[in-house]
Order: structure tokens, then sequence, then C-alpha cells
């Protein structure tokens, strides 16, 4: 097979598109979500992403990710803040209109990605499951607020994500090399934009390179292909860091902070705000005397000290942390509570979606394994840092398709007449 399998797309799911987008739009007009808080400098408006786009928009440079002067920074993947740059030189930086703009384009993001839910959960679960996934993901207020309301890559992300497992679906039985490289460039683009996706990156091509030997297909040709175009696609990045560094750095530079800000004195498996050199003028000192990659590092010494110092704590809010992906980080972030009532529905469809899973498990349904390992491992590096509600956002797609299938079957067989 030369080409794809997918089915057409009936006009309906155009149409949810369609009113998808519309009424998200309206929602950032109603509830005035353009609208963005002044206060820090406007450091609320993308925030580190946001700082750096309004660098970029004032010829300084991808810098400066929280404000001053503190030079060329790694400390997030470029795409979405040259997206944010772009809007700024266009509307103005921390304006309402370049706010309007980047939501739309968040609302935009969202609705597209109902299309490449229909066709994942079509040709796993079946037409039904289908259009059900596609209206529960396209008129759903709760994935709308991350569209109307969060100037991040936060609806991006997702949509990247489900085109991957869409094409990784398909290249069970697409031949050539085509399917390969739009896997290998959807892949860099993703990675562009965040790098956590990546977790997902090796049992992605494994779960890959397993259904193509059962259906006798080759992949030794498409795996080096695709690896050659995954790192081109990297290579104008990782060759400006170099350049800008003078060493080798890897898409994003700020692990060491992130890994302080969840583990560190007093850590409750929560993100410690106050750390935070924005919050903190002791550590923004330290960042702009010290320079980004020396305080990265410095950051990283401190809290791996620490874990040492403390591996059965560590343990302990790791086990929190993962609680917390799935179930919710309770509203009060000082909160030591393990249980935080007002986060049922979020933890109510992690359970139903993990269910959801184990049961095409269970079923040996295509594209089962795929779903679990998603499950299993993007989340991982969440467990170890810190977690947030929009960190579960990027797998939300597929989440939401388990949850339909699931709730489909148990009405089927509830629906069934039992035996007199």
């Amino acid at each position: 097979m030369d080409k794809p399998s997918l089915p057409p797309i009936p006009r309906s799911v155009f149409w949810l598109v369609l009113w998808s987008f519309v009424l998200q739009v309206a929602m950032i007009g109603v509830f005035r979500q353009y609208r963005t808080r002044p206060i820090e400098d406007h450091f609320a408006f993308g925030w580190e992403m946001g700082r750096v786009a309004r660098s970029i928009a004032l010829g300084q440079g991808f810098s400066n990710p929280y404000g001053g002067n503190t030079g060329a920074t790694a400390w997030e993947p470029p795409l979405y803040p040259y997206l944010m740059a772009g809007v700024f030189k266009i509307f103005g930086i921390y304006t309402y209109a370049s706010a309007w703009v980047l939501l739309t384009f968040n609302s935009l993001f969202t609705a597209l990605t109902t299309i490449p839910i229909f066709l994942i959960a079509g040709k796993t679960f079946g037409n039904r499951v289908a259009r059900w996934s596609a209206w529960g993901w396209a008129l759903n207020p709760y994935i709308w607020y991350w569209s109307v309301h969060w100037i991040w890559d936060t609806t991006f992300t997702p949509l990247v994500l489900s085109l991957i497992f869409l094409v990784a679906l398909e290249l069970q039985e697409w031949s050539g090399l085509r399917g390969w490289m739009i896997f290998a460039g959807l892949w860099g683009v993703g990675a562009l934009a965040n790098p956590s996706m990546l977790a997902f990156l090796p049992f992605c091509g494994l779960w890959i390179w397993r259904q193509r030997f059962k259906n006798g297909l080759p992949s030794l040709a498409g795996v080096v292909l695709s690896s050659a175009v995954f790192f081109l696609v990297l290579s104008p990045w990782l060759v400006r860091n170099y350049e800008v560094f003078g060493r080798f750095v890897f898409l994003r530079d700020d692990f060491g902070l992130q890994f302080r800000l969840g583990n560190w004195k007093g850590s409750e498996g929560m993100l410690m705000a106050y750390l935070q050199p924005n919050l903190n003028k002791l550590e923004f000192e330290k960042f702009q005397r010290m320079g980004e990659l020396a305080y990265a590092a410095e950051c990283k010494r401190l809290a791996f000290g620490w874990v040492r110092e403390n591996p059965g704590r560590f343990a302990v809010v790791s086990l929190k942390r993962f609680f917390y992906y799935w179930n919710g980080v309770p509203k009060d972030s000082d909160s030591r509570a393990p249980w935080d009532f007002r986060n049922s529905l979020f933890l109510a469809t992690s359970v139903l979606a993990i269910w959801g899973a184990g049961r095409a498990l269970r079923q040996k349904l295509r594209g089962a394994w795929l779903f679990a390992g998603l499950i299993l491992t993007y989340p991982t590096t969440y467990y170890f840092v810190f977690p947030h509600a929009r960190y579960r956002h990027p797998i939300e797609p597929e989440l939401i398709i388990l949850v339909v299938f699931l709730l489909l079957q148990t009405g089927n067989q509830a629906q069934r007449p039992t035996a007199s």
C-alpha cells in the first residue's frame, strides 16, 4: 500500500470543527479572556515564552526569559515564542489585539484536533466511537478552557501529537518511505514545540516496527530516513544553540530549575513557585549573575543533592505527583491533603480512560498497545518534576477516545437482553 487507508471525513466533522472554532472565539470575547493581567509587567501574558517573544520583537533575538538583560536563551523551545513574536510585531507587544490573535490561534488548533481524533477513533474502535469522540472533543467546555485562557503551546501540542498517533497507526501497513518522512517531520515539529512529548517516541517507534514486522513489511530504511529527517528538522535550532552557548544544548536547558521546583526543602509533590526567578528576587539575581547554563547546573546540583539526602521523601513525593497528574493538583498549592474532591471529574476521566485502555488490551483491538504506551510513557517526566492540570492536556484527545469507547461498550452491554 503506497498511501494511507484513511476513510473520507464526513461533512459533519468539518461542521464540528467550524462550530467549535466559532464558539471558542465567542468565549474569548464574552468572558474577555484577551484582558491579560498587567501585573509583573505582563508576565502572565505567555510567561517565559512571552518574555522571549518580546525580546525577538524588539530585535534582541531569542533571549531574556525573565526580562532584564540576561542574554541569549534556550530556556524554552523555539516554535511558540517565534509565533508569539510574529504576532507581537504585527499587533503590538502585550496588547489586547495580540492576545485576541494568539487565543484565536489556540482555538483553531483545538478545533482542528477534532479531525485526527475522528480518524484515530474510526481506525481503532469504529465509526460510532469516532463520531462521539469528535463531538466530545469539539464541544467540550473543559477543552476550551486551555484555548481561550492559556497563551502557551498547550493547544498546539495535542494537535501535533494526535497527528503523530494517526500516522503511527497508518505506518503499520504503509509501504514506501513517504509515511516515514511525514512521521519524522511531525516529531521534529512537535519537539520544537514541546520536547516533553519525546518520552513517547521510543515506544511509538518500537510499536511501529513490531506491527510492520508482523505484517511482513521492512522498517530499516524507513527508520534510517526518518531519523535523518527528524534531526534535519531540529538542526537549525541545535546549530544556533551551539553557536550561542559554545556547547551542545538539546532543544532547551531549563531542566535543572524545573527539577528543583519540585524537589527541594518542603517539597509536597507540587510546584514550589516561590523558587522561580520571576517571583524570587534572589533567584533572579543568581540567574543574571551566573548566566543561564551555570544557573541551571546549580539548580540541578542542589535538587539532586536534596534527592540523595532524602531518597525516601523523594519516593513519597514522586508517588504523590503520580496521583496528582491523574487526579489533578489540589487547588490550594500549599495543601497537604492527599485528596481534593473538587478534582473528582478530572480523576473520573483519568480512571475511565485507563479502564478503556485496559479493556481494549484485553480485547486485543487494533492500536490498543499504542494507546497504552502513550499513557505509560508520556507523563513520566512529570512524576519526577511537578504536575499541572495542563500537562495532561497533550494526551487528552486519546484519553477522550478511550473514555467514549468504554462508555459505549458498557452501554451496549447494559442494553443486551438477559436470558430468561
